[in-house]
């Protein structure tokens, strides 16, 4: 299957009917790294809300049209710098409707979740990621096949239950810093 720019899908967050779930499997990711929210963090300044940034306004938008956006965080003990900059700056979307929630890498590797990203779009369509090793997408592979809708299918319906909300892994981390 061949592989497009993420800018090729982002249409996708905006036509989905009912549901997008997010499975996120990194320990980081390089966009992050480059911005300057990541950078303060790093400095010790907490991400300030982006209520009005395109990606709430859509989650808005779509929590308005009666669809849910959710995800799955998978991180590390103890966090990585890219986790803990993740889990800080989630309370933007979570406000804006989104569901964060965050599972133990050793949670995760337990009941066989894949180890790679991807989303979910109403439970027919997904789009993996391919991420190489500076945590830079390389592209994107979307496909309808049943088998592989199916293996994300199970991987959202096994880690959805088993996952923590985002705030309050964020709450012990935070005061274990």
């Amino acid at each position: 299957m061949p592989l497009v720019p993420f800018e090729e899908i982002t249409h996708l967050f905006a036509e989905f009917e009912h549901t997008a779930f997010r499975l996120e499997t990194r320990r980081g990711y390089a966009t992050d790294r480059a911005g300057e929210r990541f950078k303060a963090f790093m400095r010790g300044i907490d991400p300030q809300p982006a209520p009005d940034s395109p990606w709430n306004t859509n989650v808005l938008e779509k929590a308005a049209q009666g669809a849910r956006f959710s995800r799955v965080r998978i991180v590390d003990d103890p966090p990585t710098d890219g986790q803990r900059f993740l889990m800080a700056s989630a309370s933007s979307n979570v406000a804006a409707g989104e569901d964060i929630r965050v599972l133990s890498r050793v949670v995760a590797q337990s009941v066989d979740l894949p180890d790679y990203d991807f989303w979910l779009f109403d439970s027919r369509l997904v789009a993996r990621f391919h991420i190489d090793e500076t945590d830079t997408t390389v592209g994107v592979e979307v496909t309808e096949d049943p088998s592989a809708v199916l293996a994300a299918c199970r991987a959202r319906d096994t880690a959805w239950p088993l996952a923590t909300p985002s705030a309050a892994v964020w709450a012990q981390v935070r005061s274990s810093v």
